[in-house]
Parts: structure tokens; C-alpha cells; sequence
């Protein structure tokens, strides 16, 4: 586990690519998924790590990078609640914007560890707990965040992922992050 350098571009862009392609196939359309290793994609991950608004941090497995996380403090647009409204707590919330492990590295606790360096990061930065979303057709990311001690919040938006609407759902939990069976 270690902060993402310049250098992790491609990987990081890669497994992006790859696991929406496994896990979102039958959730976005192949237009939104072909470009997920574009060259603007990777720009985008460049511009991130050249030090945007996210910390990103990487898992390794011996010299494979298997997975990424970025988080960052999160803004008010990703707090408000459905009518806008905004939490007492919204200035201190931190956003887990993507945490990815490639599902031919899956259940080796390379999530749990990425989700615990985020949380330590944003609990060093001032943030007193976190959000996350996820596509309500992620199954397996809602019950991995369940099992680290996350929950629904009951808030719900629709994307427009090239004219396909996609459903997501916000979750909410502690910074102090400990995966429970």
C-alpha cells in the first residue's frame, strides 16, 4: 500500500477500464465503458495525481498494482441531502470518490486495506467520517462497505451514463475502518 505516483497512470486507468467492464457491464452502456482508457482518461488520473482534490492511493501485490482509492474531502453537492439541505457535519465529510481492486485480485483484503489508508488520510485531514456511492446494481461493494461498518443513508441520485440513467445509492460510516466477517 503506498500514495500513487505519476508513473501509476496507466495502471490506475487500466483497472478502472477492466473492472467497470467486469463489474458494470450490464449497468452503463459499452459507449461509457470504452471510454474508461481513453487518453482523456488517463489526463484526468494525471491531473488527480499531479495534486488534485484527491489523495490516491495504490495496492500492490508483490510488483502488481491490483487496486486504487482515491478520497478527498467531499463537496457540498456530494453531502446535500436530496432537497439540498446540508448537514451540520458538512464541512468535515470526506468522499471516497472510487475504490477499485481488479476482481483477479478480489478477496485477498487489498479493499479493506485501500478503504483503511483512505479513511486514515481523511481523518489526518480533518474529515470526521466519510461517504461513499455506489450503483444500487453493486451489490458486492455495498455489502464490502457494510462489512467496514458503512450504511445507506437513504439518499439515492440518478446519473446519466450516456443516456442510460444509473441509480445510485449514498453510504455513510466511521474513518476508524475495521472489516468484520
Amino acid at each position: 500500500m503506498r500514495i500513487a505516483r505519476p508513473d501509476d497512470v496507466d495502471e490506475i486507468t487500466e483497472i478502472q477500464a477492466r473492472t467497470w467492464r467486469f463489474a458494470y457491464a450490464k449497468v452503463l452502456p459499452e459507449a461509457v465503458l470504452a471510454e474508461l482508457d481513453t487518453e482523456a482518461a488517463r489526463s484526468d488520473w494525471a491531473d488527480a495525481l499531479a495534486g488534485g482534490a484527491a489523495e490516491v492511493h495504490v495496492a500492490t501485490e508483490g510488483d502488481w498494482t491490483v487496486g486504487f482509492c482515491a478520497a478527498g474531502h467531499a463537496p457540498e453537492s456530494e453531502v446535500a441531502d436530496a432537497n439540498g439541505a446540508l448537514p451540520a457535519d458538512a464541512a468535515t465529510i470526506g468522499l471516497i470518490a472510487t475504490l477499485l481492486v481488479e476482481p483477479r485480485w478480489a478477496r485477498r483484503g487489498h479493499g479493506g486495506r485501500l478503504l483503511h489508508a483512505a479513511a486514515t488520510g481523511l481523518r489526518n485531514a480533518g474529515a470526521t467520517r466519510g461517504i461513499a456511492w455506489l450503483p444500487e446494481a453493486d451489490t458486492a461493494s455495498r455489502k464490502f462497505y457494510t462489512r467496514a461498518g458503512w450504511a445507506e443513508d437513504g439518499t439515492v441520485r440518478v446519473l446519466d451514463a450516456g443516456g442510460t440513467p444509473v441509480r445510485e445509492l449514498r453510504v455513510t460510516g466511521p474513518l476508524t475502518v475495521t472489516l468484520q466477517d
